[in-house]
């Protein structure tokens, strides 16, 4: 009976426990490094354990047993054995709550965290904005000489955090969301939800970041496809485009300009087009659009067999080349030996 009885009582503290932190998950929650197991930090929150897989923590981060950590409760899950409490630091949400503690305008609800991208240990962005006119949500987040997202990026052990203004127009939004580097010229692609960005020359490393990682983040924070290009390529791209549209059968100068303000920049488009796609340009019936996209089909067709033409052209000129240097080597070697026998 002594045995039942601890038993259930056991049961009905575990049962207490999960009910404590089943409420707690999406929180911010203080604890002590109590050991390590498989790679795992295993947390002391005080009445139990939680635990911190390797997944969860960020890359280069150190702890010793006795230090104190911070961290977000992603899961609470019920067992037999008693609650298991799963911690991270690197989930997005982990950045959103660290800057609700700091930032009071987010807490009270002034100030809205709108999206945030991560790449843990290393760099984010968030985006934001304001239901106060006469707030501005990226000041309030900075905080006075930089003091609340210092905060932050302290508890993240250096993470770079980019914090930028939210706009429901997704092109502005980009914008915010590539900052600091400057943008010419946005050219939106609805239906596959990309957008092509246009920088200044000296603007494409600072745009892309190291290793892609700013425009990675970008379009994570976005969720649009970005493809960045500088503005000499851009224009390059346009002229060739252009120039492939006169290049066609029919298209005279007026029709190509007419095209070219529907969204057909280059004959590649024409040739992926539909004939409803093609019949809003001023005097276009079916018949000549469907011989527009026949014309378009068979000058790409020969385009990229040309192309295929002399890159293997190429090919063959590199390993003739090869080949014939390789034959050179030996007689050299054989000159040498000769010499030297005389």
């Amino acid at each position: 009976a002594k045995q039942v009885i601890m038993q259930r009582l056991k049961e009905a503290e575990r049962d207490m426990v999960y009910d404590d932190y089943k409420d707690r998950k999406g929180e911010i929650i203080n604890g002590i490094v109590q050991r390590f197991d498989r790679g795992s930090i295993i947390v002391n929150l005080g009445r139990t354990e939680a635990e911190l897989p390797p997944r969860e923590q960020i890359p280069r981060e150190n702890y010793r047993q006795g230090d104190r950590i911070r961290a977000y409760v992603l899961e609470v899950r019920q067992y037999s054995r008693g609650p298991q409490i799963i911690l991270s630091r690197t989930h997005p949400n982990f950045l959103s709550a660290l800057f609700e503690s700091e930032v009071p305008e987010i807490a009270e609800g002034t100030v809205r965290i709108v999206q945030v991208a991560r790449e843990p240990g290393s760099r984010s962005k968030i985006a934001v904005e304001s239901k106060d006119p006469d707030v501005d949500p990226v000041g309030a987040c900075v905080g006075m000489k930089g003091s609340r997202v210092q905060s932050v990026v302290q508890e993240l052990r250096g993470e770079k955090i980019d914090i930028v203004t939210y706009d429901p127009d997704p092109a502005k939004f980009i914008c915010n969301a590539l900052a600091p580097a400057e943008i010419v010229r946005v050219i939106v692609d609805e239906e596959n939800r990309s957008m092509e960005v246009v920088v200044p020359d000296d603007q494409l490393s600072l745009a892309i970041g190291k290793r892609g990682q700013n425009v990675r983040l970008a379009s994570k924070l976005t969720g649009w496809n970005l493809d960045v290009i500088s503005e000499t390529n851009y224009n390059r791209a346009l002229k060739e485009g252009f120039q492939s549209l006169l290049d066609l059968e029919g298209v005279t100068e007026k029709l190509a300009i007419q095209l070219y303000e529907e969204g057909f920049r280059s004959a590649a488009d024409l040739a992926g087009a539909t004939e409803e796609d093609i019949l809003p340009v001023e005097g276009m019936d079916e018949e000549k659009a469907r011989a527009l996209i026949l014309s378009a089909g068979e000058y790409v067709r020969k385009k990229a067999e040309e192309a295929a033409a002399k890159t293997e052209m190429e090919l063959v000129h590199e390993v003739g080349a090869v080949t014939e240097d390789m034959g050179e080597a030996p007689s050299i070697e054989q000159g040498n030996s000769n010499n030297e026998q005389g």
